[in-house]
């Protein structure tokens, strides 16, 4: 069950990719319509503020359409066979649930408790409903697009290599997967119709005291995030917040650039505005904490491996404050320490539920430069104090991580970076290094570059491809079920392919790969085609 829930929560995550150029360019354009900025040439009507006008209307696309990006992106992480296919069925399928909910509201609405009669020209806020893809319906945010999605693959893996009679072989496939989610949506829609009214007035009670937990909270929800990254598990954390309605109607991530040129122009304390931003500092941890970890692995390092051990540490380093990427940066010193990744999770929801205790919101999910577009150029005017603090108090757990870090791996004699066995070399292995060893998956001629050399690299340390049950990924990591897990190699044998590390959870193994994931799995899933032992 485990598996599947990881499998499912990377899953989640793929749509989730698609997001932050989105956001880059939302809030460039905000900012760059702001008078308080730009002076006159950003005022209404100015033909520079109706060019940005149109980039900005086209960086919504993303957030506006949120529910069918799920719908579609899921079964791409989850179908275990034509992932394409099963995006579009799922599509298929969770319009038609669309269409049965607005019948059955349209005829039936006073039962369920819904005025369905509501004009949502103006806007669905408040009112339960929304329009998708041009149909009137239960505005079940990313949840409900997250249940359909799931149920149409859940289909598809089961009946789309269904072999009917061949006089019904027009109705094979994918045709055959709609037709089952056609008839399963019509109960579907009825239990949503009556359950959906109910839960939302729950969301709503959570909102509430989501808002009004206070620093409490705060902790809690940046320690679970920062925790469960290893498992997975923490896509769970996150996403109902950043993009469903656990904090705030739409997600805080749509509420922030929806309101972002409000909160510019206002004086007041952006808590006051907007403490649900509270739950979006996680990105802080990327920022203030590398450099100290950094620092402290670096210092303690034996004298001759340090020049190695900070070619390894900056470019990481670098990587998590300016982009937000901290997975091969923190599974650098997860795997050779485990403890010390808890203690990164207890002082990164401390440092964020500090500067929330401070004053400090906003959505602060990445790195410096995703930081400084959304939130410090078009928020400075008026907010610069805020800021301000929010550094000062980076800085001050830039200091803390180094000094706690630097004591346990010297009072444990954790083998961090640098402290390994003399006969253990501190490197990143290399594409040559692997061409030199025993060439036991050697990719095809016509794939031979840097992701099926990583490819073929893992494949072998698994036990060959007739070992393997389940192959899919999230943002950095591939994700295989095995078959035996007595025949998969040591960390090592992962390590030489270029990966940071692994993480093994009975059958379900986790490569800690980087950005270039999906490339990886497609060179992985092409050697298994091949029968590559």
């Amino acid at each position: 069950m485990m598996q599947k829930i990881q499998r499912f929560g990377g899953a989640m995550f793929t749509p989730v990719l698609l997001f932050a150029f989105s956001g880059l360019m939302l809030a460039l354009s905000i900012s760059l319509t702001n008078p308080i900025l730009l002076g006159s040439v950003a005022n209404e009507g100015t033909l520079w503020t109706q060019f940005w006008s149109m980039i900005e209307n086209g960086a919504w696309t993303i957030f506006n359409q949120m529910e069918l990006l799920f719908v579609i992106g899921l079964p791409i992480g989850l179908a275990k066979e034509a992932s394409g296919r099963a995006a579009m069925e799922s599509v298929v399928v969770y319009l038609t649930f669309n269409y049965f909910v607005n019948s059955i509201l349209t005829s039936w609405g006073g039962l369920f408790g819904v005025d369905f009669s509501q004009d949502l020209i103006d806007g669905a806020a408040g009112s339960g409903l929304k329009m998708i893809a041009g149909i009137k319906t239960l505005d079940t945010s990313v949840l409900g697009a997250l249940v359909i999605a799931g149920i149409t693959v859940w289909i598809h893996n089961r009946y789309f290599s269904t072999k009917l009679p061949d006089w019904l072989g027009v109705f094979q496939g994918s045709s055959f997967v709609v037709i089952i989610g056609f008839f399963v949506m019509i109960p579907v829609a009825f239990l949503f119709c009556w359950i959906w009214p109910i839960f939302q007035g729950g969301i709503a009670s959570l909102q509430h005291f989501m808002a009004t937990s206070g620093v409490l909270g705060v902790w809690i929800y940046c320690f679970l995030e920062r925790l469960l990254i290893p498992t997975g598990l923490h896509h769970f954390i996150y996403i109902p917040f950043m993009y469903g309605p656990a904090a705030v109607d739409g997600g805080i991530v749509k509420y922030w650039f929806s309101h972002m040129q409000e909160f510019a122009d206002s004086t007041k304390p952006l808590k006051e505005l907007f403490p649900e931003g509270g739950f979006a500092l996680y990105g802080n941890e990327k920022i203030f904490a590398p450099p100290g970890i950094a620092a402290a692995f670096y210092f303690t390092a034996k004298p001759e491996k340090r020049r190695k051990v900070l070619a390894l540490l900056i470019p990481a380093t670098l990587t998590a404050m300016l982009v937000g990427i901290t997975e091969p940066f923190e599974f650098t010193f997860l795997f050779a320490a485990p403890l010390l990744f808890v203690v990164h999770a207890i002082l990164a929801a401390t440092m964020d539920a500090a500067m929330f205790f401070f004053g400090v919101v906003g959505r602060m999910t990445n790195g410096i430069i995703d930081m400084m577009t959304t939130n410090w150029i078009p928020l400075f005017a008026n907010h610069w104090m805020m800021y301000l603090t929010q550094i000062v108090i980076g800085l001050i757990f830039t200091c803390i991580y180094f000094f706690v870090f630097r004591f346990l791996i010297l009072k444990f004699n954790f083998p961090t970076p640098g402290r390994e066995a003399d006969d253990e070399e501190t490197k990143l292995f290399t594409k040559q290094d692997y061409r030199n060893k025993d060439k036991k998956h050697t990719p095809s001629a016509e794939s031979t570059n840097q992701y099926a050399t990583q490819a073929a690299a893992y494949l072998d340390a698994f036990g060959g491809y007739d070992n393997i049950s389940d192959v899919t990924n999230c943002a950095t990591r591939l994700r295989i079920t095995v078959k035996d897990k007595s025949l998969v190699g040591p960390d090592r044998a992962f390590k030489q392919g270029g990966a940071h590390g692994v993480v093994r959870h009975g059958k379900a193994f986790q490569v800690i790969v980087g950005l270039s994931v999906p490339q990886v799995r497609e060179e992985f899933e092409k050697l298994m085609q091949m029968g590559i032992k």
